[in-house]
Parts: structure tokens; C-alpha cells; sequence
């Protein structure tokens, strides 16, 4: 009997590198063993890792191989369209397949020992303190504790333990995460320890995430189009017939959900799936609320805030005889499989959430999205009120099918913008603390007619830094280049790169002086500043710090939506799409800190969030208005964004753009180069940069330092790339990976990080 000869097999691992990994077949496992299964094989010394096989050949490799030593799926766990879609995220963002691999797969799918399930730590009542007679013992042993009786009340008002024990409701108990009591009642670590200590609340954990639960799909819940709304979907539609892309620019509150809604119904009559994008988290909790009530459990959801539990049943359940219909989620539900993709909606297309930054691959959503489609000869709809400068050049250049709707649903006038000089109030010395005197008595008059009030800055935390108001030191990161954010909460430092957390200086190091003050204003001083100005109006505060469990999102929309909240106070979080019935008042805290930014897409960015804020106010009844406080009102962009005149803003940024060879004219690849040592990074980017430029000439700019040129202890340097239309990228990626090696091999710089950033946002 003839020996059977060895098969082997090309394996894709979790590691940055650009290569496939070979191992060998044994027999009993040659069956079981097919493209798209994972395996586990050992790596190094001792090591076992699990990986995702990819090509199965007879060519013995050249070198010593080892055997794979257990197969882990039945059939396979990625689909051949995904293996190409994974290849072309990898060439055209310049990042190794195994960093693709890493990113598109479930933690769960990753692990060896499979998924455990993600947990959040809740708190409750004790079942001795659920009466009315045990709650009033409670409150006065804490009535010299004024910090844990606020806690304690803020616990009872959340959790709806209030009206339960007060009322003899049947009104259920609304569980209430750690993190979110601490938030919301400012408490310290410290006082959550005291009342734990004292039993007056108890903890427990709680799985987090749970598969969509809809309910039966309603199909006749789909709401009638307006005139202009049905005039845009038949647009929509004749584009389509000869566009694979179409751009929809709507303004704020025109409507464009609902015409999503329809096109979705008209895919999943074709018997079609569909993928909604959006760029935030916090937006799928609105957005679901309204597809559930028409699509009921064909929807599912699928973004970072679920478990990882729940991310590897939605990801099988999409690989299964019965898959989601609708897709809702954020930038990482492209990298899911699809069986029958019939339709594609980018939703706020123009945000740059939809961009990967850390870490690699450094993809855009919004493109990936568009190669989906295209694959699967599905129709794309970006969507937006403000387009990227990208989006907007390929539909006026007609690559890219247009329908415009510039009318508000029902009718409702874009808000009144107003601008107030904040230099020359700070002059007179009239500012309420960040507060001008017009947007207070707005918000005033707003709040005692039962409207609500949104309060857009920028900035999280207590206060961008602290300064010493002596020597005028500035207290840094240790590990970055940057000043630390205090957060008044935790009474901490903290760098917003790295994470590390430090404590205040009760002196300044550098003079021994005493008059350290926070300097500047987050999201947390404004909120201190508001209950300190509106003492009994319920106040909400949507930033990082405040969102970190999916709970809280859903809590504080639900909350600001239902009325329970009368002041929402966010960061650019709350300029993207959310819809809310009764604002009547916006407030723009601080134009200049968006404009200010050392990067070309400074004014298009802040352009985009002021519109998209200023567009949350007066979406039904009443027509908004919205306070922009500023320090520099004769800036062009201020009277494009009060006129809404986002034509003559586009046609000024367009001018610019081709003038200085910037997108949508050229490509932009930025090289970044990291080391421990900074004369070692900064002598290696000179030598990079030369290396280019005897290839690409002029076309390579830098190195130079980037505007944070130290993170986690890495200094960095970056080399600028701007390519005209018509290059041959794959030779321009060629040239960029023949000077990685060439680097890498010098031992010099043994250390030495490269890596690429294509299509910067």
C-alpha cells in the first residue's frame, strides 16, 4: 500500500506579521481540516495559538513544519468572501492579514478554551432594607453622612426603589450598574465603600448582553412618507439604477431615517439583507427602538459595548440557515458575515468615528463598507447632513449617484443661530463661568416652558489641566507628551493617551507653590456649574466617563428623551443624529477649541459638528435656537455655520484642498516610526524619508513631530505622503514596504516600529 502523501496547510495568526504560517496535516485530522475552520497549532517553544486556516496544498515548504494538533469547528467559521475582503483591508491599509484577523473576530473565536462571558458588577437593595419602615431607619443612620445619603437617594431614584417602596407600585426595579451610581451621584470610591461596608446597598454580577428579543416583525408600523421624503426615495431608487453608491444630503431632522426604513422593507422583500452603519454607539439605541418596532427579531445589533458572549452567537447565528435580516452597528458589524447582502446604509457617513485609529488595521469603515457591497453586488447609500469633503467631491464629479432633501419633516424651520463675542464678555466680565449671559437667560426662559436644553463641549473631564498660578507649571504625563485632564470625581489626573491615572500635587514641584487651580473647562466643571446655576433641574452629563457600560447610553437618551432630564451637557456624542422632541435651546460652549487644531481637516470637522448640533434643536414643534459662543466672530466658518450656507462652505474648503494638494484631489499615507529613544526614532525617520524620496520625490514630506510626538513611552515621528490622482498605488505600497525592510534589517533599529496610517480622517 503506497503512503498517503502529507498535506499541509496555511494558517493565519493573531500576530503583526505579513505572513501566513505553513503546518502540516496529520492524517486522522485531513478530513476535518478545511478553509475558513480554526486550528490549534503550537508556536515558539511551548505556546499554543489558535488559528484560522486558509489554504490547504501538497508543496512541502523548505522548511521544518509542524503538525496542527486539533481542529476546532465542524465547518467553517469565515466565509471565502470575508478570506477576500480580510486581503484587500490588509493591502490597501498597508496592515499585516494577522492584525485583520484580530480585528474581525470575536475574542471568543480567538480563544482557545472558547468565549467567557463578559460581566459588570451591579448593586441592589438587601432584601432586610426593601420596606418603608427599613429605608427610614437607613436614612437616619445616614444623616450625618451627607455623601452616602446622596448616594444612597440617587440609588433609590434610578433603580425606582423610590416609588416601588413609597407607592406600593408593581412597577419593576430597573438594575443599576456600579460605575453608573457613581456617576451619576459624583460619589468618590470611597463613599461607595462606606455604604457597601455598611450594607446598606450589596453587589452582584451580571452577565451583560443579550441577543435581540424583538418580537414579531410589523411591517405595517412603517410610517407614510412626506412629499419631499417619497420625492427622495424615488430618487434614491432611479439612482440606484445606474449608481452602486448614492449620496443622500439631508439636513437635520428631514427625515432620512424613515427613508432608510423603506428601503430596508423593499431589500427584505427581495429577500436581501441589509447592513446600517452608524458611527456611535450611543445612536443605536434610538435607532434600534424604531427598526424593532418595524422589524422586530429579523434586526440584530452588533457593536463593542456587547459581550463577547453575545458577539460570537450573533456572528454563528450569521453564518446559520437563519440570519439577522437587518444588521444595525457600529464600525465593526462590516467585518461580519453576510450571506445575501442586498443593501448597504452609511449613516452621518461624514463621521470620523467610522475610522479605526488604535489598533491596527487602521481601517475605514466607510470604505470597507463600499468594497462589501461591491462584492456582493449590493447598492451603498451614504447618508448625511453634512458630507465628508470625499463623498461630496465623487457625487459632484458624478461617480457617485446625488439626491439632496432640504426640507425639515412637517415643515419646521432650521434653528435660529446666534453668536455671541465671548472675548468681549469675558472683557466686561459678564460670563457666567463658561456661560454667556444670552445662552443663561435662554435657558432659562427654555426651562420654565418645559423645553430642554443641550449643552455641547468638547472636552471631558473636570478641567484640561491644572496650573500652577505661580511658576505656571503644568503637570504632564509621565509616559506621553501630553498636559493631564483632572477629573474632579475620582480627584485624579489623568492622561487621556495612556490612561494612567496620578494623583493632584498638593505642591508645585517646580516652586514649592501652593495655587495649583484647574484651568480650562470639561464636560464635569460644566456640569458642576449648571446644578450649581439650575440647583433643582435634573442635570445629565454624556461623555467617555459617563458611557461606559451599554446601560448607561441607554439610560441617559431614555431618560433626556422621556423628560426625566432637562439638561443634557456631551461632548461630540451628542452632535451625532440623536433625536429628541423637546429641545428648544443648544448651547455651542466653545467654537475656537474645534477650529484651533493642527490638522487639515480642523475646519471641515468643526463645520460638521456645529451643523449637526445646532440641527438638534427644534425638531418638533417651535423653531430651536442655538447660542455659538465664540472668541473670533468675524471667522468665515462662523457665518457659513449661522446661514447653514454649507455650499459656499464647501466650495471655499474644496479651493483650499486642490490649492495644497489635499483630499479629495490626493491620497494621503502617513508613515509613523516608534522608539523608546528619540534620537534614535528621529535619526530613523530621516533615513526613512530619504530612502522615499530617491523613489517618490517630492511627493514625501517630513519627518516631522506630530502634534503628540510621545505615547505610552514611545516617541514618535511621522512622514507625510500626498499622491495625485492616477499613481500606481501597488507600486507606491512597494516602495513603502521595500524601505520597512530595508529598516528593519539595519540592526540599529532592531526596535524600531513602522507602521502606516492610509487615508487619514
Amino acid at each position: 500500500m503506497t503512503e498517503r502523501p502529507t498535506t499541509y496547510v496555511d494558517i493565519i495568526l493573531p500576530l503583526p506579521l505579513n505572513s501566513l504560517f505553513t503546518y502540516s496535516i496529520p492524517e486522522p485530522l485531513t478530513e476535518a481540516v478545511k478553509s475558513g475552520v480554526r486550528v490549534i497549532v503550537p508556536f515558539g517553544k511551548q505556546k499554543m495559538m489558535v488559528g484560522l486556516a486558509v489554504r490547504i496544498h501538497d508543496k512541502e515548504p523548505e522548511f521544518k513544519v509542524k503538525d496542527i494538533t486539533r481542529v476546532l469547528d465542524t465547518t467553517p467559521i469565515v466565509t471565502e468572501g470575508q478570506l477576500r475582503m480580510w486581503n484587500w483591508i490588509a493591502d490597501y491599509y498597508m496592515s499585516p492579514i494577522g492584525e485583520v484577523f484580530n480585528a474581525a473576530l470575536p475574542a471568543g473565536l480567538k480563544a482557545e478554551d472558547g468565549f467567557r462571558p463578559k460581566t459588570e458588577t451591579y448593586v441592589t437593595l438587601p432584601e432586610n432594607l426593601r420596606h418603608e419602615q427599613a429605608l427610614h431607619i437607613a436614612f437616619g443612620m445616614l444623616k450625618r453622612a451627607l455623601a452616602q445619603l446622596k448616594t444612597f437617594n440617587t440609588y433609590l431614584t434610578l433603580s425606582h426603589w423610590d416609588t416601588i417602596v413609597g407607592d406600593c407600585t408593581d412597577e419593576p426595579v430597573v438594575e443599576v450598574t456600579k460605575d453608573e451610581l457613581i456617576n451619576e451621584s459624583h460619589a468618590t470610591a470611597g463613599v461607595m465603600k462606606q455604604l457597601l461596608d455598611k450594607k446598606m446597598l450589596v453587589t452582584y454580577e451580571k452577565e451583560v448582553g443579550r441577543l435581540n428579543c424583538g418580537g414579531v416583525p410589523q411591517l405595517d408600523n412603517v410610517k407614510r412618507l412626506s412629499a419631499a421624503q417619497q420625492e427622495a426615495y424615488n430618487n434614491i431608487l432611479f439612482q440606484f439604477l445606474k449608481k452602486n453608491v448614492v449620496l443622500l444630503r439631508g439636513v437635520t431632522s428631514s427625515g432620512k431615517t424613515e427613508i432608510y426604513i423603506h428601503l430596508i422593507k423593499q431589500a427584505l422583500e427581495r429577500h436581501e439583507q441589509v447592513l446600517y452603519l452608524l458611527p456611535e454607539i450611543a445612536l443605536t439605541v434610538q435607532i434600534r427602538q424604531r427598526l424593532q418596532k418595524v422589524f422586530g427579531d429579523r434586526l440584530g445589533i452588533y457593536h463593542s459595548k456587547y459581550s463577547d458572549a453575545e458577539r460570537v452567537e450573533i456572528w454563528k447565528k450569521q453564518l446559520s440557515d437563519s440570519p439577522y435580516d437587518v444588521i444595525l452597528g457600529a464600525r465593526s458589524a462590516v467585518l461580519l458575515p453576510f450571506s445575501k447582502l442586498g443593501l448597504v446604509i452609511i449613516d452621518e457617513e461624514h463621521e470620523t468615528s467610522f475610522k479605526q485609529q488604535d489598533p491596527a488595521p487602521r481601517y475605514h469603515a466607510r470604505s470597507v463598507a463600499i468594497m462589501l457591497a461591491h462584492q456582493h453586488g449590493a447598492k451603498t447609500l451614504l447618508g448625511s447632513a453634512t458630507p465628508s469633503a470625499e463623498s461630496w467631491h465623487n457625487a459632484e464629479t458624478g461617480k457617485y449617484g446625488l439626491v439632496e432633501l432640504d426640507e425639515r419633516y412637517k415643515g419646521i424651520e432650521m434653528p435660529e443661530i446666534k453668536v455671541v463675542d465671548v472675548k468681549d464678555m469675558q472683557r466686561r466680565k459678564m460670563m457666567y463661568g463658561p456661560i454667556s449671559p444670552l445662552l443663561l437667560e435662554t435657558m432659562k426662559k427654555a426651562l420654565d416652558n418645559g423645553e430642554q436644553v443641550i449643552l455641547f463641549q468638547n472636552r471631558r473631564g473636570f478641567a484640561p489641566m491644572v496650573e500652577c498660578r505661580t511658576c505656571g507649571w503644568v503637570p504632564k504625563c509621565d509616559n506621553c507628551d501630553v498636559s493631564l485632564t483632572f477629573h474632579k470625581n475620582m480627584n485624579m489626573l489623568t492622561c487621556h493617551y495612556c490612561g494612567f491615572t496620578y494623583s493632584v500635587p498638593k505642591k508645585c514641584p517646580n516652586c514649592e507653590g501652593e495655587d495649583l487651580r484647574p484651568y480650562g473647562y470639561g464636560t464635569e466643571k460644566i456640569e458642576e456649574k449648571i446644578m450649581e446655576l439650575f440647583p433643582n433641574v435634573p442635570v445629565a452629563r454624556m461623555d467617555l466617563d459617563t458611557t461606559r457600560s451599554r446601560n448607561a447610553y441607554e439610560r441617559i437618551i431614555n431618560d433626556f428623551s422621556a423628560g426625566r432630564t432637562k439638561i443634557l451637557i456631551g461632548t461630540q456624542m451628542v452632535s451625532k443624529g440623536l433625536d429628541f422632541d423637546h429641545v428648544r435651546v443648544v448651547g455651542i460652549l466653545n467654537a475656537d477649541s474645534m477650529l484651533n487644531v493642527p490638522d487639515f481637516r480642523a475646519y471641515e470637522h468643526a463645520f460638521t459638528m456645529m451643523s449637526q448640533v445646532a440641527g438638534r434643536a427644534g425638531r418638533k414643534g417651535d423653531r430651536g435656537l442655538v447660542i455659538l459662543q465664540t472668541k473670533d466672530v468675524e471667522q468665515p466658518i462662523i457665518e457659513q455655520v449661522v446661514t447653514n450656507n454649507w455650499r459656499a462652505f464647501y466650495s471655499q474648503l474644496m479651493a483650499e484642498r486642490r490649492l495644497f494638494h489635499y483630499p479629495p484631489f490626493y491620497r494621503l499615507i502617513y508613515v509613523y516610526l516608534k522608539h523608546k529613544d528619540d534620537d534614535r526614532v528621529n535619526t530613523a525617520a530621516i533615513e526613512m524619508g530619504g530612502r522615499l524620496r530617491q523613489w517618490l520625490g517630492a511627493r514625501v514630506l517630513g519627518p516631522d513631530k506630530p502634534a503628540v510626538s510621545k505615547v505610552r513611552t514611545f516617541f514618535i515621528r511621522k512622514i507625510m505622503l500626498k499622491l495625485e490622482p492616477g499613481i500606481d498605488m501597488k507600486r507606491v505600497r512597494q516602495c513603502l514596504l521595500l524601505a520597512q525592510r530595508q529598516m528593519e534589517q539595519d540592526k540599529r533599529y532592531s526596535s524600531l516600529q513602522i507602521y502606516y496610517d492610509v487615508d487619514p480622517s
